[in-house]
């Protein structure tokens, strides 16, 4: 029996995830094995405001263009919605991000927003904590209705399996060996950095 089976103890769950945290993890393993792989960009626009509205689709346009130019990988849904719909009080639409492309879509979006505002939050199964306590805004934020996103989801919302990108990847990083190697060169490197905070030693 899972937690699915009792959405009290999915809530305590969550409620714990958020307050319980004073002991962040450091172990290697723990860390990549929870590691977030994709992201939704929401571009919001006040429905009834013509410019707003012309403004996110020429956004939207400029996003499409240049996935198509090898820019990064970035895939707006097919639906623009035109009015509130879920946890989003306005306009808005979607773009889907792995993690191999979001700094550079984050990057873009900071820079080429305009007037609008940006909802950005990471897909995982507990979709309504990735969308208040793990979201992030670029521009004015809006309040969302969480009532509308479960606590917890069966499955990770992943998206787009045929890219092989994401959670869909296929690709293996490195090693742990291999990060601790690359890790204890990076704290000689800075050892020459006086503004560089050491971190501590290795248990």
């Amino acid at each position: 029996m899972t937690t699915m089976d009792h959405p009290e103890q999915e809530e305590t769950d969550v409620n714990h995830s958020q307050t319980s945290n004073s002991q962040p993890p450091t172990d290697l393993s723990v860390v990549l094995e929870e590691e977030i792989k994709e992201y939704h960009f929401h571009i919001y626009f006040h429905q009834k405001n013509e410019r707003e509205h012309k403004e996110a689709l020429t956004l939207r346009d400029a996003v499409l263009r240049l996935r198509n130019v090898g820019a990064f990988v970035a895939v707006p849904l097919w639906r623009v919605n035109e009015w509130p719909i879920g946890p989003h009080p306005v306009g808005s639409y979607e773009i889907w991000s792995p993690t191999e492309s979001f700094a550079s879509v984050f990057s873009y979006l900071c820079q080429h927003h305009g007037t609008l505002s940006v909802l950005i939050h990471p897909l995982t199964r507990k979709e309504r904590l990735d969308h208040s306590h793990r979201s992030a805004w670029i521009g004015q934020p809006f309040p969302l209705d969480l009532s509308t996103l479960p606590l917890l989801s069966p499955i990770v919302p992943l998206q787009y399996p045929s890219l092989e990108l994401g959670y869909s990847s296929k690709v293996h990083g490195p090693t742990i060996e291999e990060r601790e190697i690359a890790g204890k060169k990076i704290e000689e490197i800075l050892k020459q950095e006086p503004d560089a905070a050491p971190a501590p030693a290795r248990d």
